[in-house]
């Protein structure tokens, strides 16, 4: 395949998994060419995303590397074959990669557990509390930006309204609920939201109280990404440059504990609504 001009985080996860196949074999690029009848600029530039990959060749790479896990093979196979055009295309001339990559990651989520500790979470965020929060940027974003972001933050939340929507749990510290972005009326108009989000069947929110005092580090906003496989599972978290994603195995492992930590901490869904109730009378 001719090489990509830009290839995506998930299209990249692609290249990565196949390079983790090929190191559990315990083969060098060479001797996974040898074996694979191709060159080792090949497997090379399709590991690091530059190429792109058909499923069949990743089923062939896999049965060369005599990977055991069908399920993961398929799934794997199925990201691969991936060629549509998503609606985050739309915004790829105004907003950063990792913004796409964030989309397109939720929009491929079979399900969604994160960590907000200074921000609503950008799926539950109503347009008022968004364009607040865009509102407080340094350096100041123009006008035309800060509606095209505004514009992608809220079509995000489409992926809650899909067939088969991903079952999510937001952990919400009290810290989130209380820090105002614009003024009295927004904050409440955003707890009333969440309140109604809270009603989905697919969506879970718990607070996180002060009074439930430290608990592992995750990051300002952290969100665990769950794929098909737990092979494909991805943590994203907010750093000051944009999303970065991890998906490492260590990673992956210390960040569903460190969660697990947090959900155990957490007030339970009927005593976190009764809790959001609670901060927005006192707003």
């Amino acid at each position: 395949m001719p090489p990509r001009k830009a290839p995506t985080a998930r299209q990249c996860r692609v290249g990565t998994e196949l390079r983790k196949m090929r190191q559990h074999a315990g083969l060098a690029l060479a001797e996974a060419a040898t074996l694979l009848s191709t060159d080792r600029t090949a497997i090379s530039n399709t590991e690091s995303g530059r190429f792109g990959v058909s499923g069949e060749r990743v089923r062939a790479w896999a049965g060369g590397y005599a990977c055991p896990d069908d399920a993961y093979v398929e799934a794997l196979a199925a990201m691969a074959e991936e060629r549509g055009r998503g609606w985050w295309e739309d915004y790829r001339e105004d907003l950063t990669s990792g913004s796409l990559d964030l989309a397109e990651l939720e929009h491929h989520a079979v399900g969604i557990r994160a960590v907000l500790i200074m921000y609503m979470p950008g799926l539950l965020q109503n347009e008022d509390y968004a364009r607040a929060v865009f509102a407080e940027a340094v350096p100041e974003l123009p006008p035309a930006r800060r509606r095209r972001l505004l514009s992608h933050r809220l079509k995000r939340r489409d992926v809650l309204d899909r067939e088969n929507p991903p079952n999510c749990t937001f952990l919400i510290h009290e810290a989130a609920l209380r820090m105002t972005y614009g003024d009295s009326g927004v904050a409440r108009g955003q707890l009333a939201h969440l309140l109604r989000e809270s009603e989905r069947d697919n969506v879970t929110i718990r607070v996180v109280p002060f009074a439930a005092g430290g608990f592992p580090e995750t990051g300002s906003s952290t969100h665990y990404v769950y794929g098909p496989v737990p092979q494909l599972d991805t943590v994203q978290t907010d750093t000051a440059t944009g999303p970065a994603f991890l998906d490492a195995e260590t990673r992956l492992r210390n960040y569903r504990a460190a969660m697990d930590r947090v959900e155990d901490l957490s007030l339970d869904p009927r005593k976190s609504r009764d809790f959001i109730r609670e901060v927005a009378q006192q707003v």
